[in-house]
């Protein structure tokens, strides 16, 4: 009994294990099973997609070689319309060739018959010839002379009696109507004139604002001088300092800010550069609508802004006391009157006026003298070609190509010449043409100056003999270094040297 208790647990689990390996084995089976009957399925359908595959590429093949065959039956045909149209043109190009032939041969018998009257024509005309020279015992050359003499002195005659009238009437007419012309145009303007320098004058309240002005060691007035670009000079005068600087706009910047800047009473260096900050955007906001102004008043327009703000410029700018804003725009007046006078474009002999002397107002540090900066911007901008040439020719830089240019000439030297118009006295502007031609004689091998142009431009005449080529350019840069040295002249001056032969001989 012992022994059976004993042995039954072990019976236990044996018989436990035995269930589980059974169990495993079932269960190892069944798993192989559904492994086989997966691969079958996987197979099967593999084959299957394999025949899908077979028989969509040879599907796609058939239809592809429809395709091809379809293309190459159109290609065929294309290439046999292509054949039968080549074909067509060369028979008809056969056929023109044919007909050219046919004229060709027709041209060169109507050819032969032409030179051969040609020959018999030039026979029966050397026989006239002949004939005509044993009548009048002259040669044909000098009948041909003759006749060419004749008529010319009789050409010559008549236009002669023509200019004769022509002058005579232009005499009696022209000085009569240019006197009128220019009278009435002069009689219609009525401008103002105002004479401004190099140096402003700022009062004070008093003498010890001037100590507030230069500030601790200096700093406040080399912060006003270095920010607008002028010389603020403080001297014994009471109650006043005075700004110098020869750009107009920077000298008002400077004014205006010191003026503001004396009314604030805060004067140090932060509160300078916002007062110069402030007044520049004014100063250019005033120059636009300066120019802006001027452009309205005489009717002009499609002014492109960059011309608008360089006439603005114009209006702080003053040539002997006269305005240069005011001077162009009493041009264009005068140049607008003289064309409705005699007939001409009116707008372009206005804005060619206004615009002559735009170089004024353009900053630059080319040594271009104004008529040829003005030029060259009113060109950039688009301007009218006569336009163009009104501004680079009122000088007489370049020669003035339409009428309206040489009205704006006039009109410039109405406006400057006028009683009142400019500072300059008649001593002092005959005196620096004196003083140029002096210059100029004092070099050896000069025989003659001469100023022209107001002043504009020296023209020497000197010595062939003592003076060579290369001499005469030498000659010519020390007489222009000479008048920089010593004279002192607004814009600039040309100095040219003729230098010629000449052989006189008399005949007795």
């Amino acid at each position: 009994m012992n022994l059976w208790l004993i042995a039954l647990p072990f019976a236990g689990l044996i018989l436990g294990w035995m269930i589980r390996w059974l169990f495993a084995r079932f269960q190892l089976t069944a798993a192989e099973n559904v492994a086989e009957r997966t691969r079958q399925d996987a197979v099967r359908e593999a084959e299957a997609e394999k025949k899908a595959i077979l028989v969509e590429a040879k599907d796609q093949i058939i239809r592809d070689r429809n395709q091809l065959e379809r293309e190459n039956r159109e290609r065929r045909v294309e290439l046999q319309k292509l054949e039968r149209r080549v074909m067509q043109k060369e028979e008809n190009l056969d056929s023109k060739i044919e007909a050219l032939e046919r004229l060709e041969a027709a041209l060169k018998s109507r050819e032969k018959a032409l030179d051969d009257r040609d020959g018999a024509l030039l026979g029966k005309e050397e026989q006239y010839r002949q004939e005509l020279e044993r009548i009048s015992g002259l040669s044909s050359e000098e009948a041909k002379r003759l006749i060419i003499q004749t008529m010319e002195n009789e050409a010559k005659r008549d236009a002669q009696i023509l200019i004769n009238k022509i002058d005579q009437e232009a005499q009696l007419t022209a000085e009569k109507r240019t006197r009128d012309i220019l009278v009435t145009t002069m009689q219609r303007i009525a401008t103002d004139v105002t004479a401004e320098v190099t140096v402003t004058s700022v009062t004070l309240p008093s003498d010890e604002m001037k100590g507030r002005i230069i500030g601790r060691e200096g700093r406040n007035i080399r912060t006003l001088e270095t920010l607008t670009g002028v010389d603020v000079i403080i001297d014994d005068t009471p109650e006043a300092v005075v700004i110098s600087c020869f750009d107009p706009v920077r000298r008002e910047i400077a004014r205006v800010s010191l003026e503001r800047l004396i009314i604030d009473g805060r004067i140090h260096p932060a509160r300078i550069e916002e007062m110069v900050q402030k007044v520049t955007k004014e100063i250019s906001q005033k120059i636009y609508d300066e120019g802006e102004k001027v452009v309205f008043d005489l009717g002009l327009h499609n002014m492109v802004p960059e011309l608008i703000r360089a006439l603005g410029r114009l209006y702080f700018r003053t040539s002997y006391g006269q305005n240069v804003l005011l001077h162009s725009k009493e041009v264009a007046v005068i140049a607008g009157l003289l064309a409705a006078e005699l007939g001409l474009n009116r707008e372009i002999a206005k804005r060619g006026a206004l615009l002559h002397d735009i170089g004024k107002g353009v900053e630059t540090d080319g040594d271009q003298n104004h008529a040829e900066i003005g030029t060259e911007l009113v060109r950039k901008m688009g301007e009218d070609p006569r336009v163009v040439n009104a501004v680079g020719a009122h000088h007489n830089d370049i020669e003035p190509s339409c009428s309206e240019s040489v009205l704006v000439q006039i009109a410039d030297a109405i406006s400057a010449a006028r009683p009142g118009a400019r500072r300059e006295t008649l001593d002092n502007y005959i005196k620096r043409l004196e003083n140029l031609e002096t210059i100029a004689e004092s070099f050896s091998g000069v025989d003659k100056a001469f100023a022209i142009q107001a002043g504009r431009e020296l023209r020497i005449l000197v010595n062939y003999e003592s003076v060579s080529d290369e001499q005469a350019k030498e000659l010519c840069k020390n007489i222009a270094k000479k008048i920089e040295t010593d004279l002192r002249y607004p814009g600039r001056i040309k100095v040219t040297i003729i230098r010629e032969t000449r052989i006189v001989e008399y005949a007795r």
